[in-house]
This record gives structure tokens, sequence and C-alpha cells, in this order.
């Protein structure tokens, strides 16, 4: 508990410093004090982690759903712009000097007057001249020279504005239009749909009539109350078209309970395989009541595989086991149940919503395993800290004589945005070395 609530000051103390950080180059140093543009600023950076916290935790709080619809889009995309805006900023830290001394410089060669003409010559005051009228001497003078007029100073450069303010404008601004357009473009690529990736898997104990065998793997597809049936629906078509003979949901389809996202699932009663479709948990779904899920998935016609194991028609493995979030409630994964019993003569493929538990899946001789859960770390640079987790954040490796592959996923956690890792839904086509 102690060290928990030690994490909890220290992140809670890094985000008071972003966000200070970004008030500061966005409203403090780029609008006049006491300005409305400034209170308005102000107000935003201070609105908009609060929705951010009201976003991360109603659900958790059992907040009515309607509110977390309303706090989740502002919050959730506040997340992704403060990661992006913020990147952009301490680059822009290296621009800021550069921008200044060329200014300066430009301003310096703006002050330095045209080459001077010769000098005029000074005139020579005249002495008084005496005339002589009746006896009375008179003096004439010239009045004295009108000294020239100082010329202008040159203009500021630029007009009106101090250079560091006018620094200031173009670095805020600029890191303000690249977060919003990578922001912007994240969001729509999730919003859109995942595409489909193919991928070949040889395995040695596939037996030639299986050869071809296609599975579609979808994971991560984060029903909840950004996406909803729509999200859903474009799922259910996308792996349709690909013609699948299986399909297999490998965990966290939902963020949220069966009474507030349960008509948001329905679109999965249409999905269609020669052999059926079948779902493992995920961590979320613990977070969302996993029992329950696994019932309202098994009415709309999928297979939940629970720790154990079916035998596929076309000569392998079909294997399932529960997530590890489920070890707090007395589940997780039972791999001995799952595959302790099986013939090793038979090619395996294992359903398992976390990539650690490959070298389980190792020491129980399975030949494929399936997974999701990294989000191929969704928002970049988050694969770099997704590889400190997992053995694989996306794609196929081999740990010994088992293959992992592990999906991008479909949706989206948190914000609805991917940078530099776009979602999928991915054909599996198993290859036999018999053919």
């Amino acid at each position: 508990m102690v060290a928990f609530l030690l994490i909890l000051v220290v992140v809670l103390a890094v985000l008071g410093g972003v966000h200070w950080y970004v008030w500061r180059r966005l409203v403090r140093d780029v609008t006049a004090p006491g300005g409305l543009p400034r209170r308005l600023g102000t107000a935003v950076v201070v609105a908009l982690p609060l929705l951010s916290l009201a976003a991360l935790s109603s659900s958790r709080a059992g907040a009515p759903f309607w509110f977390q619809q309303v706090v989740a889009w502002p919050g959730f995309l506040w997340l992704a712009l403060l990661l992006y805006v913020t990147l952009a900023l301490v680059v822009g830290e290296a621009v800021r000097p550069v921008l200044r001394a060329r200014l300066a410089r430009r301003d310096a060669k703006a002050a330095v007057p045209p080459e001077a003409a010769p000098a005029p010559v000074p005139a020579v005051e005249p002495e008084p001249v005496t005339v002589p009228d009746a006896g009375k001497p008179a003096s004439v003078s010239t009045p004295a020279p009108v000294p020239a007029e100082e010329p202008a100073p040159p203009a500021v450069a630029p007009a009106d504005v101090s250079r560091r303010l006018f620094v200031s404008r173009v670095v805020g601004g600029s890191a303000a239009a690249v977060a919003l357009g990578t922001v912007g473009y994240g969001t729509y690529g999730v919003l859109r749909g995942p595409r489909v990736k193919r991928v070949t898997v040889p395995l040695a104990k596939v037996p030639r009539a299986a050869h071809g065998y296609r599975i579609a793997v979808v994971s991560d597809i984060h029903l909840g109350p950004i996406l909803g049936r729509a999200h859903s629906q474009r799922i259910v078509d996308t792996i349709n078209s690909t013609q699948p003979d299986l399909i297999a949901i490998v965990g966290d389809l939902v963020d949220g309970t069966v009474e507030n996202l349960g008509s948001a699932a329905e679109p999965l009663a249409r999905l269609r395989a020669r052999h059926g479709s079948f779902f493992v948990t995920g961590n979320h779904e613990y977070f969302s009541g996993a029992d329950a899920w696994v019932d309202h998935v098994r009415e709309l016609g999928l297979r939940p595989l629970r720790n154990e194991r079916v035998e596929i028609a076309a000569g392998f493995d079909l294997a399932g086991v529960d997530d590890v979030a489920g070890e707090s409630e007395g589940q997780g994964p039972d791999f001995a149940r799952a595959l302790g019993d099986r013939d090793r003569a038979r090619a395996s493929v294992l359903l398992a919503h976390q990539p650690i538990v490959v070298h389980d899946a190792v020491r129980h001789g399975v030949d494929l395993q399936l997974s999701g859960h990294t989000h191929g770390g969704q928002l970049w640079p988050g694969e770099y800290l997704a590889e400190l987790a997992n053995p694989t954040v996306a794609g196929l490796e081999r740990y010994g004589d088992t293959q992992l592959y592990v999906s991008r996923g479909a949706g989206a956690w948190g914000p609805p945005v991917r940078v530099g890792a776009p979602s999928d839904i991915t054909v599996v086509e198993l290859a036999s070395k018999q053919a």
C-alpha cells in the first residue's frame, strides 16, 4: 500500500509538472498578463486534466454510462494531445535560441545606417561689420545654423512584437499544430476501423489437410464509452470479408459492463466461420465482470475457452486459457487443465491474451500462441515501454519450439488514437511442411 501511494504521488507530481510546462509555453509566454486570452488558456489547462481524471476513473467508480460518454472524448483525447504537444515543445526548446539569434542578426543589420554622404562644410559665423552711419557703428550677423534632425530608429522586426514573444508564439503555435495533426490522424485511423494483415505460419505437425487453414485473429476491441456498436459492426464486416475457417477473439473485448455495452457487442452474433468463433478473456474483462461477459458472448454464438481445449476437424488442437488478471479472482490460466492430457503428436494452437505466458506455452509443447494485449504500443513511443513488460510487442517470433504471434489489436484503450501502431485484424494461415 505504501509503495502504491508513493508511485501515485510521483505520477501526480510528474503530471503536474508537465501541465505547468505546457501552460507556461502555450499560455503564459504568448499572452499578456491579466488579459482574456491568458485567463481562458489557464482555465482550459486546469479543466482538461480534471476531465481526464474523470474519464479514467468514472467506469471503476460506477458512474452513469451517459456521464462516462460525456467525459470520455475530451478527457482521453487530452491525454494524447498532452503527450504530443509536450514532445513538440521539448523539440522546440532547441529551436528557440537559433530563431532568436537569427532575428537578432536581422535587427542588427536593419539598425546600420546607409553609407554616409560627404559631410557639408560647416558655415563660419561672420564677424560683426561696422558701418559708419552718423558716427554709430552697426553690427550685421547671420542666424545660427539649425541642427539637422536625427534619423528615426529602424523599426523593430517583427513590428510591434518583441523577439522573445514572437519566437514563443511561433514555437508554441507550431507545437500545437503538430500535436493536433498527429492526434487527428491517429483518431481517424481508429474510427476508420482495422486493416487486414496476413501472416503465414509453418507448423511441422499440421497435417497436409490443414495446409492453408485460415484463423482470423482479433484482439483488444475495447468496446466502451467511445467505441460502440458501429465499431463492432466494422470489425465483423472486415472479418467476414476474409472468409476465415475459424475466428479467435483473444481478449479485451470490452471496457464496461454487460448492462452498458451488451447491445454494442451484438453484431458479433453475425460472425461467420466454417469452424466457429472462439473467445478468451483479457485483463479488461476482469475489470468489467468477466463471468457476465463470458455468458453474454456465449449467447451471441461465440464459444468461450476457459482453460480448455477442443479438437478442430482440420487436424489440430485449439486451446484457450483465462487471462492472468483472473488470478485475483481465483481464476487465471491453468495450462495443465487446458493442455495436460493432449496428444502431443497433434499440432496445438493456444489462445492467450497476454504474450507473457509464452514460456508456459513452451513448457506445455504449444506450437503456436495467438495473443494481443500490447496494442503495439498504441501511441509512439509507447512501444518502447511495452517492450519492458512483454516478450513480443507485435508480430511473429519464435521461443524454443513455440511460435508467438501478437496482434496490435482492433481498437484502442483510453484515447481513441493510434500513432505508429495501426490497428489490425490478422489472418493467420497455417502452412503444413508436409504440403
